[in-house]
């Protein structure tokens, strides 16, 4: 098993007045030549949106791409015809394939919004772009590691274009568990979102990172109330 720990301090940040953004892998003007990606785990970027305020309409091709709000509301239009509202327990699923233009405003005027942004490289490239969006409602549970992202698009979770899974875990304190990996050849990389856990005889902190790879099953330990993302990737593609 190979481990390698992105702590929170350590990321990029940029603070643009209206946008508070860190990045654990290089985006726009942060570069950091050991931190192009993890495998096919491009970009993980965590957001903070003042009301009203967003991004204007812009392209992407060519990118899965995951957003999470973890507070707050944002509104999403894009060229295909899509209008709609995503707000906390809810994910979005963007394929972008051969191109598409999307804009996302803060829905609220004066309530931050803030949610992470992922963008994973896709199995096959230039194809037919696609959206989708899920409640996570009757997906979470407590004390489990719950599907939110999968390759499958009948299994549960939103549909994406890489052999990813995504869970999430809302975990207690003392909570113990493991991970197993869906295929072999992938790596998995766990970000805290609030607690304290131990993974792989590492302590993670809020928003500290966790790479690991060379494993089939990884032992989870949350010390505190945590929450946590996972998320599987192949690192050959």
């Amino acid at each position: 098993m190979k481990t390698i720990v992105y702590k929170e301090a350590s990321r990029g940040h940029a603070n643009h007045g209206w946008l508070d953004t860190h990045h654990t892998f290089s985006f726009a003007n942060y570069y950091n030549p050991e931190r192009i990606h993890f495998g096919a785990l491009r970009v993980l970027n965590d957001d903070r949106i003042s009301g009203g305020e967003g991004f204007s309409m812009h392209p992407h091709d060519n990118m899965e791409i995951v957003s999470i709000p973890l507070a707050g509301t944002l509104e999403h239009r894009d060229n295909m015809g899509n209008v709609a509202v995503i707000g906390q327990g809810e994910i979005q699923v963007m394929s972008a394939g051969t191109g598409l233009f999307h804009s996302e405003y803060n829905k609220d005027s004066d309530i931050e919004a803030r949610f992470l942004q992922i963008w994973i490289f896709p199995k096959e490239k230039n194809t037919t772009p696609r959206y989708s969006q899920i409640s996570l409602v009757d997906i979470a549970r407590t004390d489990v590691l719950y599907q939110i992202v999968s390759p499958n698009p009948e299994d549960e979770g939103a549909w994406i274009g890489q052999d990813a899974w995504f869970h999430m875990g809302d975990l207690s304190q003392g909570w113990k568990g493991s991970y197993t990996l869906r295929k072999s050849g992938s790596g998995v990389y766990f970000f805290l979102l609030d607690g304290r856990v131990r993974i792989a005889e590492n302590i993670l902190e809020s928003r500290d990172g966790l790479g690991v790879t060379d494993a089939d099953a990884i032992e989870i330990e949350s010390l505190t109330s945590s929450r946590i993302l996972v998320m599987e990737v192949p690192m050959n593609w």
